[in-house]
């Protein structure tokens, strides 16, 4: 038996320990396998379930820097020609899935790109890059495009490229505004970048600027927590977005804290509470909860396409190296190594490394549990789509939360109270089905 993680273990821990916590997908990734890889080729060769919507993600895996606390697959060692070499290959593998019947014709309902860092390629090379990507998929009918930066990586000429290529929202990770907090926990930005590009951002006109924050790195304070808030509330950003700090197994910091040799990381309740002090100023300064991480502004119509198509089990490709995707109910992550990705899509080959095919109860888990992180669903959604009530599927999972108060039930409606909403991903393995408790997440 793995080490049970935050992820998946019943139960509110209490010191930040080694072990993944967000809760992105069930069942955890652990349970994905390459035995179950031919159920992709045959989700891909079949025609797509009705009425599902279509996403893009692209993964752009490069950084200046690589963050202690990342565990996402990113490179801050190639050139402009591996770059090159990298883009080409994600519009090859775009290419092998948009003829085949279950892609083909489909329009995208959003399109995002995430990293690494999407900007911190050349405007040349994004440019080729949308143009390719739009002469292969249907694209034209997006509702929303996502661009994650960080604020060092941009220039004005190089915002006004993802301007151009028609980005909708540009998402800012600027997590921290102190220089020192921003230098230990290995950030390449400093905030003097951050007051650079926030006039161009503003002068370009972007539907939505989403500000990334993450309360609990190593070295933060109420000071200088406090003051984040403040320098947040005044960058006039459409939605914030608050994560509170974790440690997956392949981070920097994971690595330090398992040798006995890392620096002291906030507990999960001062976490909470920072997490807490954020939400209460910037609803404060006119902002409303839109999920158990962003707020948005209440006057404007923010909106967050991604997020709730994936909550809801869109069909999404996810191009680029280890990068994840569902088609028809069959999730699947591509190969996580360089060279290998490359090595597959060099011989016209879809990189795929590992799958799931998760059952009708899988999916309605799935959703149940992801949606419940808007802090408040519906058992008429989940009536109409898989014909269950969800209140009498889970009713000792809500019944035990509902006596710990972290959600109260108001006739058809379960709504998180403000400490469950805090804690959303702590209160989630209560709805899992027995065999993958205490497993490892990833």
């Amino acid at each position: 038996m793995n080490k049970g993680e935050p992820a998946t273990t019943v139960g509110i821990p209490t010191e930040t320990e080694v072990g993944s916590v967000f809760v992105s997908n069930y069942p955890p990734y652990s349970f994905w396998s390459d035995e179950a890889v031919p159920a992709v080729q045959l989700a891909l060769d079949s025609p797509p379930v009705p009425g599902a919507t279509l996403g893009l993600y692209v993964h752009i895996p490069f950084c200046r820097k690589r963050c202690k606390f990342c565990y996402f697959r990113v490179y801050t060692d190639k050139n402009a020609r591996d770059i090159e070499t990298y883009l080409d290959a994600v519009v090859n593998e775009a290419r092998l899935v948009a003829g085949r019947p279950a892609i083909v014709g489909r329009p995208l309902k959003f399109v995002y790109f995430g990293g690494g860092t999407p900007s911190y390629i050349s405007s040349k090379h994004l440019r080729s890059l949308v143009r390719r990507l739009r002469d292969t998929l249907e694209w034209d009918a997006a509702e929303e495009v996502t661009f994650e930066c960080e604020p060092g990586t941009l220039t004005r000429p190089r915002t006004e490229a993802v301007r151009e290529v028609g980005v909708t929202r540009l998402s800012l990770g600027i997590e921290n505004f102190n220089d020192d907090i921003l230098r230990e926990n290995g950030r390449a930005h400093v905030s003097k970048e951050i007051a650079k590009v926030l006039p161009w951002i503003a002068e370009l006109d972007f539907d939505q600027l989403n500000v990334d924050l993450i309360a609990g790195m190593v070295g933060e304070t109420w000071e200088t927590w406090k003051e984040t808030v403040q320098k947040t509330v005044e960058t006039g950003a459409d939605s914030v977005t608050v994560y509170q700090m974790e440690l997956p197994y392949n981070t920097v910091y994971s690595r330090e804290l398992i040798s006995g040799e890392g620096p002291p990381v906030a507990d999960w309740q001062l976490k909470r509470e920072w997490h807490a002090y954020a939400f209460e100023q910037l609803e404060a300064a006119g902002y409303e909860i839109s999920s158990a991480y962003t707020v948005v502004k209440r006057d404007k119509a923010a909106r967050f396409v991604y997020r709730d198509s994936v909550w809801q089990g869109t069909d999404m490709i996810g191009a680029g190296v280890s990068s994840f995707s569902h088609v028809s109910g069959v999730h699947f992550q591509n190969v996580s190594s360089w060279g290998g990705y490359l090595a597959r899509l060099q011989s016209d080959q879809l990189p795929v490394e590992r799958a799931f095919a998760i059952s009708e109860r899988e999916r309605l888990t799935r959703e149940t549990i992801l949606q419940l992180k808007l802090g408040r669903i519906g058992s008429e959604y989940f009536q109409k789509k898989f014909g269950v009530e969800i209140l009498d599927e889970f009713r000792s999972a809500f019944g035990a939360l509902e006596a710990e108060k972290m959600l109260e039930i108001h006739g058809n409606e379960v709504r998180l109270t403000r400490e469950g909403l805090l804690r959303v991903d702590q209160l989630l393995p209560v709805f899992y089905a027995p065999e993958y408790r205490n497993a490892r997440y990833t």
